[in-house]
């Protein structure tokens, strides 16, 4: 017999309101009750949804990697409802992580430290240290401190796949995998955090995100490293970091003439989505007048555009097209995280 769907449930906490209301309050409490009961619950960040369960539970973690079809060499990120809590789940808290924590938490960053006992082996893949990160949305962090334990929370959809950030999308993505799901609106950000290897010198960026070298150096008032491609000692230290991974179900492409390959596309007879920053431009507005060809207009801003790329993919993956394709963008800092979440996205 078929398990039903999950309920979905709104959350919302008015800016001009004290506290959040009861309707809220009574969600918070029953996926609090599911998940200290060893369930599954979705939960929304300032980043993606995140597939929550109790990050001490092994069992409930183990749910984690059945629903999502995880391998268990992947570690998953420990969400917490403040750096006290982070710090209890460390067996060493590094200056670095302290620095970070104080200036940028919470937000989307995760501290990599070393790992405490009450974590079991699957959140770390076996290794020595621990991802932790205090989300920015207050009703998560609320839903914390109603469970009254730390929730591993990798995104909420199947391995691989492009990470969700509405409750449609994980509705769509993991259906009856999991108990319930927590509807707190669109995510603000749009792509997964930074993360960051406090237990290195200097401190070593294993995932880019929405925090970039330039903001973690400022912070540290030190250089940061960026770009570990391999996993450190033997064992990966952060998730993310698969060669494939956010992909669409429709190829995706990167040429470095985006226009050029469209029309050979459209020329074959393929239906072609096209991620552009330049539909007004002439190539683009010639093209526009095929009938094949979807054109999604695409923020100049690097954290516009970020916040758009994983909604935009979802979107794309419903119109039955043949193949994305996406413009080339700047190699800089601000664009490295998007540059990273496409050229995965776009591996084989």
């Amino acid at each position: 017999m078929p398990h039903p769907l999950p309920d979905v449930l709104a959350i919302r906490w008015p800016d001009d309101a004290a506290n959040p209301p009861a309707d809220t309050l009574a969600a918070l409490d029953r996926a609090a009750g599911i998940l200290s009961a060893g369930g599954l619950v979705a939960i929304p960040t300032e980043t993606v949804y995140g597939l929550a369960a109790v990050a001490t539970d092994a069992d409930a973690v183990a749910r984690i990697f059945a629903a999502k079809g995880r391998p268990a060499t992947n570690p998953l990120i420990v969400h917490v409802a403040d750096p006290a809590m982070a710090r209890g789940l460390s067996s060493a808290w590094p200056d670095a992580a302290e620095t970070l924590a104080a200036a940028l938490w919470p937000g989307p960053v995760t501290l990599v430290v070393p790992r405490g006992g009450t974590i079991p082996d699957a959140v770390t893949a076996g290794g020595p240290t621990v991802a932790l990160r205090c989300p920015a949305h207050p009703l998560t962090r609320l839903l914390i401190e109603k469970v009254g334990a730390p929730l591993a929370a990798p995104s909420a959809n199947r391995s691989l796949a492009v990470s969700p950030t509405t409750a449609a999308h994980v509705l769509d993505g993991l259906a009856d995998r999991v108990d319930l799901i927590l509807d707190g609106g669109p995510c603000g950000r749009g792509i997964e955090s930074t993360v960051v290897d406090c237990t290195t010198d200097p401190p070593l960026v294993l995932r880019p995100g929405p925090v970039t070298v330039a903001r973690l150096s400022q912070v540290l008032s030190a250089s940061v490293a960026a770009g570990a491609a391999h996993p450190v000692d033997g064992v990966a230290r952060a998730p993310g970091r698969s060669p494939r991974h956010y992909a669409p179900r429709t190829p995706l492409e990167l040429p470095a003439r985006s226009a050029e390959r469209v029309a050979a596309l459209l020329a074959e007879g393929a239906r072609v989505g096209w991620l552009t920053s330049a539909a007004d431009a002439p190539d683009a507005r010639r093209l526009a007048a095929n009938r094949d060809l979807v054109i999604v207009p695409m923020p100049a801003d690097p954290d516009a555009y970020a916040a758009v790329l994983y909604a935009t993919l979802h979107a794309l993956d419903k119109r039955d097209l043949a193949a994305i394709v996406a413009d080339p963008l700047p190699d800089t800092d601000a664009w490295r995280a998007v540059r990273d979440r496409l050229s995965r996205a776009a591996a084989t």
